[in-house]
């Protein structure tokens, strides 16, 4: 018997999740790993998993740790580590 499948999807009942695939919320291991974003501790967490990702993805882009003064977006070491 194999250790590990990857025919079975990881989560666990009680935790939600946002289906990229499908656009929906799931409870449980519905889909495989790859196609969610979450665990999320509810539904409406869940609900509002797109939101959410544009939300720290736009505070990611515009946090001036995260590029150099020139204005490219290298990063703190600017590219260079």
């Amino acid at each position: 018997m194999a250790l590990f499948s990857r025919n079975r999807p990881a989560g666990k009942a009680g935790e939600w999740y946002y289906c990229l695939k499908h656009g929906k919320v799931e409870e449980g291991p519905e889909c495989p790993a790859k196609d969610r974003m979450g665990p999320y501790g509810s539904r409406p967490e869940a609900e509002h998993a797109m939101e959410t990702a544009a939300e720290r993805n736009t505070e990611w882009e515009t946090d001036p740790r995260w590029h150099d003064r020139d204005g490219t977006e290298n990063g703190p070491a600017g590219g260079r580590g």
